[in-house]
Formats: C-alpha cells, sequence, structure tokens
C-alpha cells in the first residue's frame, strides 16, 4: 500500500442523523460521502452547500460530508474548513501530496462508515443517483457501486471529444480485461468497506487511474459490482490533463494485465454464502456432477462451433472474391477465432479461473495451427485439382476446420482452461 501523506487525519465527527421522511430510518449502515479536490476554491461552496441540503432533505442513511483537499495551493483548504464550521455533518482532511487516488485511498482507509463513496466536486453526475448507489451496498446485495454514463438508462451532455475518449477508453479496458462494468472512470462510486480494505492494501496508483485499478481488482477476485445509470453534464472547468491521464492509464491497463498474469492480485477476501433458495419448499435441481459438466460443455462448443464455421466460410467465400485463398482464409480465421474464444471463455467455460489474457493466449497458439492445417488443405486439394470451383475448395475449408474444431476442444479444455471449470 502506498504511505500516506502526513498530516492526514481521519475525521472523527459524528453521522448527521436522517431528517424525516418515508425513508428515514430504513437503513441503519453509515455513509461517508469524500469529495476529493486539488484547487477548487470556486467550486466548493456551491458543491457543499447542494450535496447537503440534498442529504439532509431526503437521504435515509447516517451520513458525513468529507473534504479530502490534496496538497492545494489556492485558498481551497480555508474555504474547506469555514464550510466545515458552517455546514454540520462536513469534515476536512488535508494532505500534503497531490492525487486524487491518494486523497481516497487516505480518506476511505481512515474511515469508520459501514460505506465509503465518492463524487467529483464539479456534481456532473446527478444526485438523484445517490441513493440508488448506496442502496444494494447497504443492503449487502453488492460489494461496490458505481455510476455510468455508458449503461442503458444513463442520458449525458458532453462534448464530442470526451464522449469519443471516454468510449474508447471503456472499450479498450473491456477489450484487455474482458470486464463487465461499463464505465471505469465516473466519478461516482462506492464501496462497502468490509471489503474494501484489502483492495486498499494493494492499489498503487495515486492519480486518475486508482479508480480502473480498483474496479479492476474487485472484479478480478469476484466481488459484486453494482451499476447505476445516470444523468451526468460536463463542466468545462475541468483539472483533468487528458493525455497525460490517458498515457499513465495505459501504463496501468499494462500493470494491472501483468499482475493478474502473475497471480500478485488475487487477494483473500469476505465471500458472500453461495446462493440458497429462500422459499422453503422449493425444489431444487440437482448438484452438477462431471458427466452434466461435460454436457454442457462439449453441447455450447458444438454450437459455437457450428456458428463459426459457418461465419468462416461465409466470409472466405466472400473474400476470396478479392484475396487469395491463404489470405482469405487468414483474415476469416483470425476474426472468427477471436469472437469463438470470447464466446467459449463467457459461455463454455464460464466457471473456469483462466483469465482473459491465458484464455486469448492459448486460442492464439491453437488458431497458428489451424491456420497452418487449413491453408495446407486448401493448398494441397488446389494442387490435385486447379480446375475446382471456390464452392468445392471451401467444403475442403470446412471440413479441415471440423477437424481443428475438435483439437481445440481438447486443448482448450484440459491446457488453456483447466479442470477449474469443473
Amino acid at each position: 500500500m502506498t504511505p500516506t501523506a502526513p498530516h492526514a487525519a481521519a475525521p472523527t465527527l459524528a453521522f448527521q442523523r436522517p431528517a424525516a421522511s418515508p425513508l428515514a430510518g430504513s437503513g441503519t449502515a453509515t455513509v461517508d460521502i469524500v469529495v476529493p479536490v486539488f484547487n477548487e476554491e470556486r467550486a466548493l461552496p456551491g458543491c457543499l452547500r447542494t450535496l447537503h441540503a440534498r442529504l439532509r432533505e431526503g437521504f435515509p442513511f447516517p451520513w458525513r460530508i468529507t473534504v479530502a483537499d490534496n496538497a492545494s495551493t489556492d485558498a481551497t483548504l480555508a474555504v474547506a474548513r469555514q464550510l466545515a464550521d458552517e455546514l454540520p455533518g462536513v469534515a476536512v482532511v488535508h494532505l500534503d501530496r497531490k492525487g486524487r487516488g491518494l486523497a481516497l485511498r487516505t480518506a476511505w482507509g481512515a474511515s469508520e462508515a459501514d460505506i465509503v463513496a465518492y463524487m467529483d466536486v464539479d456534481l456532473s453526475t446527478g444526485l438523484d443517483g445517490l441513493l440508488p448507489l448506496i442502496a444494494p451496498l447497504a443492503s449487502g446485495h453488492s460489494d461496490l457501486a458505481i455510476g455510468s454514463r455508458l449503461a442503458p438508462g444513463a442520458r449525458t451532455v458532453r462534448g464530442p471529444r470526451r464522449e469519443f475518449i471516454s468510449r474508447c477508453y471503456n472499450a479498450i479496458i473491456r477489450l484487455t480485461h474482458g470486464v463487465r462494468f461499463t464505465d471505469a472512470q465516473r466519478g461516482f462510486k462506492a464501496a462497502r468497506t468490509e471489503v474494501l480494505g484489502p483492495l486498499l492494501d494493494v492499489t498503487r496508483d495515486d492519480a486518475w487511474f486508482f479508480d480502473t485499478e480498483l474496479l479492476l481488482l474487485a472484479e478480478h477476485n469476484g466481488l459484486r459490482i453494482h451499476e447505476v445509470p445516470v444523468d451526468w453534464v460536463e463542466d468545462v472547468d475541468t483539472r483533468v490533463d487528458v493525455v497525460g491521464t490517458a498515457t499513465d492509464d495505459l501504463r496501468g491497463l499494462w500493470r494491472m494485465a501483468r499482475a493478474k498474469a502473475s497471480g500478485a492480485a488475487r487477494l483473500e477476501l469476505a465471500r458472500r454464502p453461495a446462493p440458497a433458495a429462500e422459499h422453503p419448499d422449493a425444489v431444487l435441481a440437482a448438484p452438477s456432477t462431471r458427466r452434466t459438466v461435460l454436457s454442457w460443455e462439449v453441447g455450447c462448443f458444438i454450437a459455437i462451433g457450428i456458428v463459426s464455421t459457418v461465419g468462416q466460410a461465409l466470409l472466405y467465400a466472400l473474400l476470396r472474391s478479392w484475396w487469395s485463398p491463404a489470405l482469405a482464409n487468414l483474415v476469416s480465421l483470425l476474426l472468427l477465432t477471436l469472437l469463438n474464444t470470447e464466446a467459449n471463455r463467457r459461455l463454455t467455460f464460464r466457471h473456469a479461473a483462466a483469465r482473459p489474457a491465458r484464455a486469448h493466449l492459448g486460442a492464439g497458439a491453437l488458431f497458428v495451427l489451424g491456420y497452418l492445417v487449413t491453408s495446407l488443405a486448401v493448398l494441397l486439394f488446389r494442387q490435385a485439382d486447379p480446375t475446382a470451383s471456390t464452392a468445392a475448395e471451401t467444403l475442403v475449408l470446412t471440413g479441415a476446420s471440423l477437424v481443428v474444431t475438435v483439437v481445440r476442444f481438447v486443448v482448450l479444455r484440459t491446457a488453456v482452461f483447466g479442470s477449474s471449470a469443473h
């Protein structure tokens, strides 16, 4: 864990009790909402007064707001302390080093609340999403919750530049790490402190990649992440260095990929109990056996294999009208192999512990084998019958592909995904 900066004392301010409302007292979990700031003397008063009013009016959990000032060089700290004197339930933490990740790690790590959250000082994310963010954590249903601008139902108002960068970055995360969450960057997140501590112990980033690193660690270790579609309006008065942040994020993604591959990202965490029937007279399905698991794997693999083989044949026939047999086969096989591997990772061997990188690397080796076998089959067929039609050539390719598919299943099941799936 990265050492915290000096003078970052834990807030001791009591939590504010919920006001009288239909939901008041519906939960006992305490919530600490952190607002990290750097040189935000202009934006901070409006943020705190707006947030404070919303919490007092209708937030059903005991709450506190913590301003985490990370080495501001303007009057932000003085403004924060003045507002803390004015508004009950507002605490201030000061750090001598800059970095949003450092501010969050320090404030979250020192908090005694049951749930910790944070939001950006510009309040770009609509506060209507705060209760949906906290509720699944307070109930114990989920471990982390994130506001997403890319989830179905989200509404955003922002320029095309930020839209393009955000979508590209999140697409890179999904492509390289196979994650299921849609928006790693939105400054609107919450976590149960029970599971957050071990994650904070191993996070290394002190800046903007902190959010992504935390989510990658959480999903990698099987924690449940809840997504809330949010309303988001861009505030162009930002302190973010877009180019520098993007470069650091790419370095961070590479570092996390290496940590996953080496096992360093695997943590000991408190696990939720296994799913159990609520109804006392429920008729439960028989537990899975090795035979039923194998039947599922074979059935899924065959179905995916059929779709992939037909898809490759159609794509090959299309590309063959422009390219040579070898090039058409290479492109069609490459594209369908990527899709086939991802489908098998998510469906056929969905319970296996193999990471996405391992799955695609293993499939990459099998791709080379498949390409050599299918290309050799087509070339030998062309030598034997130079006048053969493209349709006949495609049939030969399909037969060779079926042979490769059988070999591929055996290798994926035994060497790539291993017995952990069973």
